[in-house]
């Protein structure tokens, strides 16, 4: 891969014309971007794995990432560009590493966004008594409002952003105050129904929970000064997504015990364990902004990312047109559109459900995060030892959830064999 001068590491940059990303626009995508719909049908797919003993692969899954957050912050305030991880791989191992880490992410957020956007269109339908066919319908409504959100630019998808996720929190917050003096430490046991096994397979699943910070890099060339806010969203993030993940974790598992695991709508109960009679509605307003929020930074971060890839020859050159700061790559976000109606069409006649589209979707993201990682092992400077160790346990821990995901790695096989076809250089 190509590296522009953007690549160099980042001071203070100059007030742009263009619309430049702050912390509290930037916190709100990166929110956006790892508490998504998955905390609706994960706590239900997670505790069908492992039970009770999920909170297990939760609680590690969480502490583990706070490593990759910090060391991709670490990365972005050095090397900010729309190529994120792929950036840093190329700077680390060569261009073909850049072509495949890009090609990875690329390729799977059409299917990590249909993911999204079909968690949310069940949980509409369920909350409003309509029939199962009409969350493909409720689906195809979300994406076309985050393709076009986009198009609108960052100024338009960050402050709509940031309002989405401020009312998600409060909305959370509220499940878990309400329903958590119900739980019973009954629902505990027994804790481990599927041994330690089923903690693993849990695990697989979750990283879509806490894959979000790869789509959260390719925005890194986006903040108005990198260095500074990038950490500081990042951090923000970590608290928010933290006290939410683990709040709503255990009181699902406290207060539905079974149910947790035999319910694909886990939140509706708990709210309705909650607040009673208006479940239904705060339920559907739920899924609509964390379907959107997070269908919303992936696509940010995508089609930025094509536009890299594009300007670097790992995708069509004409595709590179509105790469760069402040500018909408409407070219790149035209064909994420195209894929993603692609794969719809595909995954919904042949019945592809969110378990099959979510592992797909991780194990994708945990291969660019191991290869992330590894090069950030490579670039930050030795006298960074912090920041290197961090790198090194954060390898080592997506290294392992990666080889959790089983025979979905062969997507990332396909794609990186597809990427190195068609490098024009």
């Amino acid at each position: 891969m190509t590296l522009s001068t953007r690549d160099a590491p980042a001071g203070p940059i100059a007030p742009a014309r263009e619309h430049r990303l702050g912390t509290a626009q930037g916190t709100a995508l990166f929110v956006g971007a790892v508490l998504g719909p998955g905390v609706l049908a994960l706590p239900h797919l997670a505790a069908a794995a492992a039970g009770p003993a999920s909170i297990l692969a939760w609680a590690a899954l969480l502490a583990l990432s706070a490593p990759v957050a910090l060391t991709f912050a670490a990365l972005g305030a050095r090397y900010p560009d729309g190529g994120g991880v792929a950036t840093f791989a190329g700077r680390a191992f060569g261009p073909r590493a850049a072509a495949i880490v890009g090609w990875w992410f690329y390729g799977i957020v059409p299917v990590g966004t249909l993911a999204g956007a079909l968690i949310g269109g069940d949980y509409v339908t369920s909350a409003v008594g309509l029939d199962h066919a009409w969350a493909v319908v409720v689906a195809v409504g979300l994406l076309a409002a985050a393709f076009a959100t986009n198009h609108g630019g960052l100024r338009m998808s960050g402050r709509v952003q940031l309002v989405l996720v401020c009312g998600l929190a409060v909305l959370l917050a509220t499940a878990i105050v309400t329903a958590g003096p119900r739980v019973s430490s009954a629902n505990f046991t027994p804790f481990a129904p599927h041994g330690a096994l089923g903690v693993v397979h849990a695990a697989g699943v979750l990283f879509f929970a806490f894959a979000g910070w790869e789509a959260a890099s390719h925005l890194s060339g986006e903040f108005a000064d990198p260095r500074r806010s990038m950490l500081r969203a990042t951090t923000l993030t970590l608290l928010i997504v933290g006290v939410l993940y683990l709040g709503l974790v255990v009181t699902v598992l406290g207060v539905l015990g079974g149910r947790a695991a035999t319910s694909p709508v886990p939140l509706a109960l708990l709210l309705q364990e909650g607040i009673g009679s208006g479940a239904r509605a705060a339920t559907g307003v739920a899924a609509v902004i964390l379907s959107f929020i997070a269908v919303n930074t992936y696509i940010a971060g995508g089609a930025r990312l094509g536009a890299a890839l594009a300007r670097d020859g790992a995708l069509p050159a004409a595709l590179a047109k509105g790469e760069g700061p402040g500018r909408v790559p409407h070219r790149s976000l035209g064909l994420l559109a195209v894929l993603t109606g692609l794969v719809t069409a595909v995954a919904v006649p042949y019945g592809l459900g969110l378990d099959t589209l979510m592992r797909a979707t991780s194990a994708c993201l945990a291969a660019v995060t191991v290869v992330g990682m590894a090069a950030a092992f490579r670039l930050l400077p030795r006298a960074d030892r912090r920041g290197r160790t961090l790198a090194a346990v954060a390898t080592a821990f997506t290294g392992l959830v990666l080889l959790s995901c089983g025979a979905y790695l062969l997507l990332p096989v396909v794609l990186a064999a597809g990427a190195l076809a068609a490098r024009r250089r």
